[in-house]
């Protein structure tokens, strides 16, 4: 039995300066993803899943950990090209499938596109992860321009709606959908404004989208993180808010991406067939909701 506040200790400073995306391998140290850690036991053996910012962070663990669980996995990502082919590697080493869809999601047709292939390569698809997201942080609304809030916007909130939307046709009756939200959709923080709004519109989303879905037999549910050691942190926030990231928990430290995988799992398979329209939250104390 570990210690669950020393079990993953807090990253070292100072970070080296990254640009956004940000890549794993720059990070100081790199995630823990549970490629060694995770242990599975055939939950979801035979899915056919999707996990988008699959290339890093909490979207390469859950990739791994459906791997490990049996399933074969696409991965959607922007231009982290090395990041995903790790990742791709780490799948492939659980003896599964995995598929690497480089793109935007901020474009429609791009989001069908990424339905399809992914339907195409696996041979169905059981499972869409709408984990990829985009931050930017600012002192004030005025520094906000209307390009960055709609980026963030498009990216958080749009693509979802682009996935969900084209992936309804081809879930069968038992498939699921689930959304990585944030503490930020109920607790926002002001630098954070654009991501704090669209996270807080994603989780309105899932609910509403669970009571449309469950006709088909499609649950869709989402996980709410708190803070967790990703690229996104190190790429996209002030150098002092990172030197303390995730010190305000009760643990003291950030998430590692490998504490959120399970439920991740948990929610894609049949153990959590009654469940629907929820969030689990996994913020280190911090929960508002």
């Amino acid at each position: 039995m570990k210690d669950p506040r020393t079990l993953y200790p807090q990253p070292p400073f100072p970070q080296k300066p990254q640009e956004v995306p940000g890549t794993d391998e720059k990070m100081n140290p790199p995630a823990a993803h549970g490629e060694e850690s995770y242990q599975g036991s055939g939950k979801l053996s035979g899915y056919r899943t999707l996990v988008t910012g699959g290339d890093s962070g909490i979207g390469r663990a859950t990739a791994i950990a459906f791997a490990k669980e049996g399933a074969d996995v696409a991965i959607a990502y922007l231009s982290e090209t090395k990041d995903a082919e790790t990742t791709k590697s780490l799948v492939e080493a659980t003896g599964r499938k995995a598929v690497l869809i480089p793109g935007d999601l901020k474009d429609e047709k791009h989001c069908q596109q990424v339905i399809q292939k992914t339907v195409d390569e696996l041979g169905g698809l059981d499972v869409l992860i709408n984990n990829a997201a985009y931050q930017q942080t600012r002192d004030s609304i005025e520094e906000f321009s209307s390009e960055v809030f709609d980026d963030i916007i498009r990216t958080n909130l749009y693509a979802p709606f682009y996935l969900c939307k084209a992936a309804l046709s081809h879930l069968q009756p038992g498939g699921s959908i689930v959304n990585t939200v944030s503490i930020q959709g109920y607790d926002p923080s002001g630098m954070l404004l654009p991501y704090a709004s669209s996270k807080s519109a994603l989780i309105g989303f899932t609910k509403a989208a669970a009571k449309l879905a469950i006709s088909k037999g499609i649950r869709v549910n989402a996980v709410a993180p708190g803070p967790v050691w990703t690229p996104l942190i190190p790429s996209t926030m002030p150098k002092e808010q990172v030197e303390n990231f995730g010190q305000q928990t009760l643990f003291g430290r950030p998430a590692q991406p490998a504490e959120l995988a399970p439920l991740f799992v948990w929610l894609a398979s049949p153990d959590a067939s009654y469940v629907t329209g929820e969030v689990y939250g996994a913020t280190g104390g911090q929960t508002p909701f």
